[in-house]
Order: structure tokens, then C-alpha cells, then sequence
């Protein structure tokens, strides 16, 4: 079967652009557009991704997250018509997935949501409750460096490159947002978990040795970039 989007936008033809691409791209899709009407399409049709805009009508998107956060662990995509800072973080201290600035390109935007079903079908896989197989040999390719989504193999010149399995978790996580800038602590949620007991320290020590097997010149990073105040981008 296939997977079911949930679209919440008020602005129309946006709302419509973004379910012709998606049912496109053979999901099953439903449209909103507004806050109220997000949750009760939520809560009855129980979507496996929700695409969901902050500026709405009666309820906006970060009350619409926070409520459903607390209900369902389903990934949110947000939409923000600004790219101001504090509008992602709200967003992702919220319970959001991931979050795309307006204006956006309708491939990124596939790119995002293959991403978050991609991790959730993996979530689905570790519970025992798969449904939805990965295609054959799905990868994400940024030139030499090629990540084989399938067999949780890294290949950079064609050549294997040994990751350890969080290492591997986080070159994806960060290839899977790929030119954004994520903080320690999100990565460490995403990656490491909620329980896991640690500090922002455990990420570095992974960025470092990530960086000493795909970097050209691990000392000065071209893929993997420190973000100075913030975290880190991955360029790709």
C-alpha cells in the first residue's frame, strides 16, 4: 500500500502544487488547510508523514506539532515562509522532523520527505512492525562519496570505507539533511537518542572520525563543515 501524506497549507495553490507532485510520486495524499483540521486528519487518517506549514489559520503549525507530539511519534516536515533561526529551532524543540524554507524546490522537498519515511520505515524495522520494504540499492550519491541506504555500506572512489555502526547513523543523518545546519544537541537526540546519557562532546568525537575517513584533508573539511555558535552542516 501506499504511504499517506498528510498536506497542511492554507495557501492553495501551494496546498495543490505540493499534492499533484506528491501523488506523483505515488503516495496517497490528503490536504488541509488549517490548524484544526490538521488534527483531526491526523488523529483519524493516521498519516506516515505530515507536511506542515507554520502560518495557519485558528492554530498555528508549532501549537499543531506540540499537540501532535504528544499523540503520535508520525515525522513532521515543517514549511516556514522565513528563514529566520528562530523559527527552525522552535520548530524542531517542538517534536518537527525537519524543516524546509520557503521558497523551496519541489525536488528538495521529495528529497525531504523520502528521507523522513525512509527513517521511519527503519524505525518500523527495528520493532519488528515493517510494512514497506526499501527499494533495491536506494542511495544517496555526492560525487565520490556514495551511500548505499540498502546494504549500510559507504563507498568513497568506489572504495569501501569501514564505518562503525554510529558513524554510519550519523554521515546519513547529516547526508539526509543535507546543507542544513543541525545543532549538537538535535544530532545527539536524532542519532543517539532522548535516553542516552552523554554530552555534545560525543558528537564531535564522531564528526572527527568521520572526518578522518571521508575528507580529503580532515583538518580542513569541505563535506562535514563546523557551523561556529551552532553545529554542523554537511555539504556533501
Amino acid at each position: 500500500m501506499p504511504e499517506k501524506i498528510l498536506v497542511v497549507e492554507d495557501e492553495l495553490s501551494l496546498q495543490e502544487t505540493l499534492a499533484y507532485n506528491l501523488k506523483k510520486e505515488g503516495y496517497d495524499v490528503e490536504t488541509v488547510g488549517d490548524g484544526h483540521s490538521a488534527l483531526e486528519a491526523a488523529r483519524k487518517g493516521k498519516p506516515d508523514l505530515i507536511v506542515l506549514d507554520i502560518m495557519l489559520p485558528e492554530m498555528d503549525g508549532f501549537e499543531v506539532a506540540r499537540i501532535l507530539r504528544k499523540e503520535t511519534s508520525t515525522a513532521i516536515l515543517m514549511l516556514t515562509a522565513r528563514d529566520d533561526e528562530i523559527d527552525r529551532v522552535v520548530g524542531l524543540e517542538v517534536g518537527a522532523d525537519d524543516y524546509l524554507t520557503k521558497p523551496f524546490s519541489m525536488r528538495e522537498l521529495i528529497a525531504r520527505v523520502k528521507a523522513q519515511l525512509r527513517r521511519a520505515r527503519y524505525i518500523r524495522e527495528e520493532a519488528g512492525m515493517a510494512s514497506v520494504s526499501l527499494p533495491a540499492h536506494e542511495k544517496l550519491t555526492f560525487g565520490n562519496l556514495v551511500i548505499d541506504l540498502t546494504r549500510r555500506e559507504v563507498t568513497l572512489n568506489a572504495e569501501p570505507v569501514q564505518l562503525k555502526p554510529k558513524e554510519y547513523e550519523l554521515l546519513l543523518f547529516l547526508a539526509e539533511h543535507h546543507r542544513q545546519m543541525l545543532s549538537r544537541g538535535f544530532i545527539l537526540e536524532r542519532v543517539w537518542g532522548w535516553d542516552f546519557i552523554g554530552d555534545s562532546r560525543t558528537v564531535d568525537v564522531h564528526v572527527r572520525w568521520l572526518r578522518q575517513k571521508i575528507e580529503t584533508s580532515p583538518g580542513e573539511p569541505k563535506r562535514i563543515v563546523t557551523v561556529r555558535g551552532g553545529g554542523y552542516r554537511f555539504e556533501g
